[in-house]
């Protein structure tokens, strides 16, 4: 069989106990609307819902799904042994690496004392425990 003409990434979802949250932590920190949200289920704790941030007009970038995850566990970085680890990160590029760590750090990142290439990038964690990375300009790839 033959691949598909177009097979295109449109969005990426992140679990978390706080998706709503997690999303206006997000549109913040890259300066992208905040598109709509959804109240929790029936049942479901105060803080669930769904969440979708997109890029704005003229960015061709996947669109963040947040949905909730009553099971999510804050990923342990950098990796223990029989904890819970991050099965993927987000890297964003930037043109001034110290100030957008400071940005990530005023919106609500942490910023882990392990640091593999603090020269090319950073490593921060947002509020519910996602490692992304700060990329300098062309590092990102």
């Amino acid at each position: 069989m033959d691949r598909p003409s177009r097979i295109q990434l449109g969005a990426l979802t992140i679990a978390a106990t706080r998706p709503r949250m997690l999303a206006r932590f997000y549109s913040t920190l890259l300066g992208w609307p905040y598109i709509r949200e959804e109240e929790p289920g029936p049942g479901r704790p105060p803080d669930a819902g769904y969440a979708l941030v997109c890029p704005p007009d003229g960015v061709a970038e996947p669109a963040l799904n947040f949905e909730y995850d009553p099971h999510h566990r804050r990923p342990v970085w950098p990796s223990v042994e029989a904890e819970q680890t991050t099965t993927q990160h987000l890297d964003f590029g930037v043109d001034d690496l110290d100030g957008a760590v400071a940005w990530a750090i005023e919106c609500g990142a942490t910023l882990p004392d392990f640091q593999p290439a603090p020269s090319q990038h950073r490593v921060m964690i947002d509020p519910e425990g996602h490692p992304f990375c700060l990329c300098a300009s062309g590092e990102e790839t």
